[in-house]
């Protein structure tokens, strides 16, 4: 029985290298999104990967995973980008994170009602607990805080003010969105998130996460070939 693993990106830049990888094709053109489908051969057989190209930040991430629930079986979705490094001085540009824990870190609503918790509370991913492994080319850090929000973040004072909010070890803008969908679709349980550290998410950011983005992407995809 062939099963279907879904893949979510933000940047064409991103997605242009899992679909050379894995030889995919472009099915299909819908709002900001694009989707590519193809084969994957396992020890087991063949599965099909579909890949939506989503577009950058929380409302086109979560458009992106709802079309793929809604059009799709899917066995396994897994959110593979870049991200910012939070301050954290033992963590490597290219260095790979599969994060445990995700907050929405630009949401305020300054009420504690259990009916917020949707957007106001963490989300824990159970999988991602383990231990860290040196791949000589690159870390691999087996849990995390991953802060999500629609701002690039490239400025040393939001940095000093959300790692002091948050301790969170690295940033990005499509994580929490894309699980948020996830739960609505009781499917946590099938997700993961891949984030290579592109830079430092300081004044250098704007160049550095372009003249990364390939080298931290190649790192992504060994991990998501081991996550396939």
């Amino acid at each position: 029985m062939k099963v279907t693993k879904a893949i979510v990106t933000a940047m064409k830049e991103e997605a242009d290298i899992i679909v050379e990888k894995f030889g995919l094709k472009e099915t299909l053109q819908k709002w900001t999104l694009t989707i590519y489908e193809g084969e994957y051969k396992t020890e087991d057989g063949t599965d099909i990967i579909v890949l939506a190209l989503a577009g950058i930040g929380k409302i086109c991430a979560a458009m992106a995973t709802t079309y793929l629930f809604e059009n799709y079986e899917i066995h396994k979705l897994i959110n593979v980008g870049i991200a910012g490094n939070m301050w954290n001085v033992d963590i490597k540009v290219w260095d790979v994170f599969i994060p445990n824990t995700f907050i929405q870190h630009d949401m305020y609503l300054p009420f504690e009602w259990a009916h917020l918790d949707y957007a106001k509370k963490p989300i824990f991913l159970e999988y991602a607990i383990g231990q860290n492994l040196d791949l000589t080319k690159f870390g691999l850090v087996m849990n995390g805080l991953c802060i999500t929000g629609d701002q690039f973040i490239d400025d040393a004072e939001k940095v000093a003010d959300l790692k002091d909010k948050f301790e969170a070890d690295i940033c990005e803008m499509e994580a929490f969105a894309i699980l948020s969908v996830a739960r609505e679709y009781d499917a946590l349980d099938k997700c993961v998130v891949i984030k290579a550290v592109s830079d430092g998410a300081d004044s250098d950011a704007k160049d550095a996460h372009m003249d990364n983005l390939q080298f931290a992407m190649n790192n992504s995809v060994i991990v998501l070939e081991f996550v396939l």
